[in-house]
């Protein structure tokens, strides 16, 4: 037999998804839960620390159980995977436009990130990612020619890593990371729905491969207010 604060539970995360108890709102009281469900106290307040331990709700002191917005998209700051393979697990699929895909020569910054020298060329790829109908991911790719001969925009459009590993047999080994938050520039506000707000929070990438190649330098430029990015961290002793 389950039970009842998990029936409890699954009831309220249920309501919380369909938007029968919306985002920023108060759920009701320990009380009023208990003569709603017909339980006991004990039993609410277990459903209610479920509840926060999955990030359905956020206890403050004094006022209740506030309910979290759960349209936000887990991003692993500390792994190396692609956004196709993100968005094969999330319900609502989302949809990569591409914007741009040309051959290029790479500019200084361009240079100075991917050590590469006047001779040699990139691909740079600039797609968006909507998702719900709104435009909150810009991705800014640029990877090396001489690791990468050819790119087509249907290839843009699925999955890079699939083809670069799959057809190309690469094997990508790892990354760096870098994340910072700055104002939007001309084109952030181009290609994303911003919605008003002043802030973009940016991953840099630089990714290797098997042999220690650093072949790309991607800029995921994300509107701020759609994504966690979440990480598992246990504390070692010196």
């Amino acid at each position: 037999m389950t039970n009842k604060y998990l029936t409890i539970y699954s009831s309220i995360v249920e309501q919380i998804k369909n938007g029968e108890i919306p985002a920023n709102t108060l759920l009701p009281s320990e009380h009023e839960l208990k003569d709603q469900y017909d339980t006991s106290r004990e039993t609410i307040r277990k459903a209610l620390n479920l509840l926060s331990q999955n990030g359905y709700i956020q206890k403050v002191r004094g006022k209740g159980s506030i309910v979290i917005d759960i349209n936000k998209f887990d991003f692993p700051v500390s792994g190396l995977i692609s956004f196709k393979e993100l968005a094969d697990k999330m319900e609502n699929k989302p949809r990569t436009i591409v914007h741009e895909l040309a051959l290029i020569k790479p500019d200084n910054y361009i240079k100075q990130q991917l050590h590469l020298s006047s001779k040699d060329q990139v691909w740079k790829i600039v797609r968006t990612r909507e998702m719900g109908g709104e435009k909150i991911i810009l991705d800014k790719d640029y990877i090396s020619k001489k690791h990468v001969p050819s790119l087509t925009e249907d290839i843009c459009a699925d999955s890079i890593y699939d083809y670069l590993e799959n057809e190309l047999n690469l094997t990508i080994s790892f990354a760096k990371k870098e994340i910072v938050v700055v104002e939007p520039t001309i084109e952030d506000r181009k290609l994303l729905d911003l919605d008003g707000y002043h802030n973009v929070v940016v991953i840099k990438n630089f990714v290797y491969l098997d042999d220690a190649s650093l072949f790309q330098y991607t800029e995921s430029r994300h509107r701020p207010d759609k994504f966690r990015f979440v990480d598992f961290a246990r504390r070692t002793h010196l």
